[in-house]
């Protein structure tokens, strides 16, 4: 039986299958299933069926203003927007280091992001599968279910996602859509008060993440077989790490590994990314399908977000969350850090080391200093590149001598994960549906595997030649006077 990701030979006599939306995710997608008589599968595609054109009309516009527009793709992650744009022109401005009061309010920020976004995930998103079970009632498989039969673990939920939106409103100036990062530093530091009232819980929120972590591992440890077997394949990762190969989320030089662990390339110089990643297109999906140069189109594909970071990085420099990922290394003989749902259990490390950061921030006197900005020497390019949430987020602008934006590339970690999510559903689809007859649980399914890698859809697309299009002219009394439907490949067809 062959499951080809790209095509399937007379497609016009199997029967489709189409999962609209994906829910519990960011964004908007679908996944197609192309089936036989007898319900084998011959095809899985996820299709990201939205476009977000921001990288063409950021075009002609003053460079300043990037990092405040940038964060408009998403109101999920918008702060991890925000910092890559600033890093990015950061290197326009010629600023070779920031002043330690910017530098670490950056990250306090960051940290807070990670902290809200993650928590935003495990509870809110995908705990409805995990703790009811995948294939469960779909009326209370959601968060209104879990309130209901876990209503401690939904509000702790709650609560470390509030902690962290807050942490984003005292660097950022708002809880979404903030205004604190600039082109050379930060626009405020914190004031006494502020990082009073933060110091106030930081030490609850490393607590209940510690518990988070207990619960996806309790979770493991319940479901072995199924989780660690659960759409699993072998992947290439790449992540950023820091001088001695520790975790750093805010900055570092890009690792690279091969499905085998052979290390392709090590704390390379982001502002060359091109040398190392070139990106794909296919003509069903608005998103590209990045890979790595050395190993081509078809061999180079590759995961990130937290468990190519967790498993990649040497240590992770809070205690804490360190001791977590060496049992999570060593869980099962390494089971769990290949499993697709693996990437549960190292979300929540990293919910914990962003919890641990931030109670250690709070008490550097720098996040209260007055040393906002640095200069340099005015560059036309500038490349930042940051580990968001869901992984390696990489912005690059050229900016002419009107200051004017004049190319905007942005590689979004749910479009380096393009690939790896395609093959989790695949592989979903071979262990789950091939040849049973198909229900809304075993479609489920489908959906857990990309919620696994904690997609951001609206981020990540990008148009591939002309975007379909339909317009229709519709008269007072609703007939259809007219009717012009633009297809992916540019043609235009008048419709009768």
């Amino acid at each position: 039986m062959s499951f080809e990701l790209e095509t399937a030979s007379h497609p016009e006599t199997l029967r489709r299958v189409a999962i609209e939306p994906v829910s519990r995710v960011e964004g908007h997608g679908k996944v197609t299933i192309l089936l036989d008589d007898d319900n084998k599968v011959h095809q899985v595609r996820l299709h990201i069926v939205e476009f977000r054109g921001f990288e063409k009309f950021i075009q002609g516009r003053p460079y300043w203003e990037v990092p405040v527009m940038v964060q408009r793709l998403c109101g999920i992650c918008p702060v991890s927007h925000h910092l890559a744009a600033s890093k990015a022109l950061d290197m326009v401005m010629g600023v070779k280091q920031l002043t330690p009061t910017a530098e670490k309010m950056r990250r306090l920020m960051h940290y807070g992001q990670m902290l809200q976004s993650h928590a935003l995930h495990f509870f809110h998103l995908s705990s409805p599968d995990l703790l009811f079970g995948f294939g469960s009632d779909v009326a209370a498989r959601n968060i209104v279910g879990v309130v209901a039969a876990h209503p401690e673990v939904a509000k702790k939920g709650v609560l470390l996602r509030k902690y962290g939106q807050e942490v984003i409103r005292m660097t950022a100036g708002k809880r979404v859509h903030g205004t604190g990062s600039i082109p050379g530093g930060v626009n405020k530091s914190l004031s006494a008060e502020e990082r009073a009232l933060l110091l106030k819980d930081a030490y609850q929120m490393v607590a209940w993440s510690r518990e988070a972590v207990g619960i996806i591992r309790g979770l493991f440890e319940q479901n072995l077989a199924q989780y660690n077997a659960f759409g699993r394949f072998r992947s290439a990762g790449m992540c950023l790490v820091r001088a001695d190969g520790a975790m750093d989320l805010y900055h570092g030089g890009l690792r690279a590994r091969d499905i085998d662990g052979k290390t392709l390339f090590d704390h390379f110089d982001y502002s060359r990314y091109w040398d190392v990643i070139s990106e794909g297109v296919k003509p069903w999906s608005y998103m590209k399908f990045p890979f790595f140069n050395s190993l081509g189109p078809d061999e180079g594909s590759y995961r990130v977000g937290p468990l190519s970071r967790v498993t990649m990085c040497d240590s992770i420099p809070t205690p804490l969350a360190d001791k977590e990922r060496e049992d999570f290394l060593a869980y099962e003989g390494g089971s769990a850090a290949g499993a697709t749902l693996g990437y549960h259990w190292a979300r929540m490390i990293e919910m914990l080391h962003a919890a641990e950061s931030i109670k250690d921030l709070l008490h550097d006197d720098d996040i209260v200093g007055s040393e906002l900005m640095a200069t340099g020497e005015r560059q036309e390019r500038g490349v930042g590149v940051i580990e968001a949430p869901r992984g390696t987020l990489i912005h690059h602008y050229r900016v002419d001598e009107n200051d004017q934006v004049i190319r905007a590339n942005l590689i979004v970690s749910t479009t380096h994960n393009n690939q790896a999510m395609n093959t989790a559903v695949r592989e979903v689809a071979k262990q789950y549906l091939d040849g049973r007859e198909i229900t809304e649980g075993l479609l489920n399914h489908i959906e857990v595997a990309i919620r696994a890698f904690d997609p951001c859809l609206s981020c990540a697309t990008h148009a591939l030649g002309q975007m379909p299009l339909e317009v229709a002219i519709v008269g007072a009394d609703g007939t259809v006077i007219d009717e012009v439907t633009r297809g992916s490949d540019g043609l235009t067809r008048h419709l009768p």
